[in-house]
């Protein structure tokens, strides 16, 4: 009944998490993500009996036949879900809590050749995109995000979203409830470990930027009047102003042409 019921759990577990499955029986003989954790459910029962080579064996087995590689070491929680799946690859040592979810291209690896813990451990409901790489010994928190293509090398605390090579934290989601985490969950799961409104962390700062440009150069014009008062010829460079300017995060592109037409007017008035 525990197998079965794990099975089921699974099964089910895809239905929140991908809007292209239809039926139990669809998922249950077309999804090789599933096919793999099953397999794996299997090698590692038989991994912590001491029968290390069969595991091995079947392990090596159900690579070839779905193309993710998960170690029969690996411990992995209920509700396990490996989306596409082609090209994951789990490590011996790796730790995955339950209702976490793996998508193509991910790597669990290690970053040193000695015995002992050196693969990740994933907290509950962790979300890792396609091709990320989450290296060494260390601890993501429940419900991280990890963006696409993301190179994880530090603990990350829990409700954070990564993104980035080394990944950095872009977002800190605030603490919810079950009852708000589920909500969540349904009205907005994080496909690829990013969500579309996430914040970009190199428009956040060139805005920054451009908003400290911005403000010295007010300061500067208040200092040249000051001077003028004073009766100090002060120059009058014609250069564009900031007023305005923005990176924009959809685009990758700034605007800001309509201030810069406007510095020019006034330049030319002056």
């Amino acid at each position: 009944m525990g197998w079965w019921k794990t099975i089921l759990d699974d099964v089910d577990s895809v239905f929140d998490r991908d809007p292209a499955a239809r039926s139990r029986w669809e998922i249950a003989l077309t999804y090789p993500g599933l096919h793999a954790v099953w397999w794996h459910r299997f090698a590692h029962w038989l991994w912590q009996r001491n029968w290390r080579l069969l595991a091995r064996s079947i392990s090596n087995l159900s690579r070839w036949l779905t193309g993710i590689e998960i170690h029969p070491g690996a411990r992995i929680g209920r509700r396990f879900f490996v989306d596409h799946g082609m090209g994951v690859v789990i490590g011996e040592t790796a730790d995955i809590g339950n209702d976490c979810t793996l998508y193509h291209g991910v790597t669990l690896g290690g970053t040193t050749w000695r015995e002992g813990k050196r693969h990740p451990t994933l907290g509950e409901g962790v979300v890792v995109g396609a091709g990320a790489k989450i290296l060494g010994p260390i601890t993501l928190g429940d419900g991280v995000r990890v963006g696409s293509n993301a190179v994880v090398l530090k603990d990350a605390p829990a409700g954070t979203t990564l993104v980035g090579i080394p990944a950095r934290v872009v977002e800190q989601r605030a603490e919810q409830n079950e009852t708000k985490r589920r909500v969540a969950q349904r009205l907005g799961f994080d496909a690829y470990g990013v969500a579309r409104d996430m914040p970009d962390p190199v428009a956040t700062v060139v805005d920054r930027l451009l908003d400290h440009v911005q403000t010295v150069d007010d300061q500067l014009d208040e200092m040249a009047d000051a001077l003028r008062s004073l009766g100090v010829e002060v120059s009058r460079p014609n250069r564009p102003s900031l007023d305005g300017c923005h990176l924009d995060e959809d685009e990758g592109v700034t605007h800001c042409g309509a201030a810069n037409a406007g510095a020019q007017a006034e330049g030319e008035r002056r």
